[in-house]
């Protein structure tokens, strides 16, 4: 009965979180997250055997998979924003040059 529980909870944080516009990071970390869950459950159940174990495994599993889908997003140069002001005075944002990036700014 529980684990019936866990896994429509788990189906109903998938559909929401496929609702709301999300950064790659983001949606590597909850893709993750849910990877990581689905498999720390059947480990939790294969060393276990009862639902205290398949609980204790799915959300340890989750936690790492977001920590990991997390960490391993690519970071992309330009994402950065700066401030920038023209020669009007007008202060106005855009993607940071290479010169942020060298530190030679």
């Amino acid at each position: 009965m529980i684990i019936k529980k866990v896994f429509v909870a788990v189906l109903m944080t998938a559909a929401l979180a496929g609702c709301e516009t999300q950064t790659e990071g983001q949606q590597r970390a909850t893709t993750g997250a849910l990877i990581g869950g689905a498999g720390g459950a059947l480990v939790g159940q294969a060393i276990g055997g009862n639902t205290k174990s398949t609980v204790i495994g799915a959300a340890s599993g989750a936690l790492l998979g977001a920590v990991v889908g997390s960490a391993t997003t690519p970071q992309r140069r330009g994402e950065q924003l700066c401030r920038y002001q023209d020669r009007y005075g007008r202060i106005y944002t855009a993607p940071c040059d290479d010169r942020y990036y060298n530190g030679d700014y």
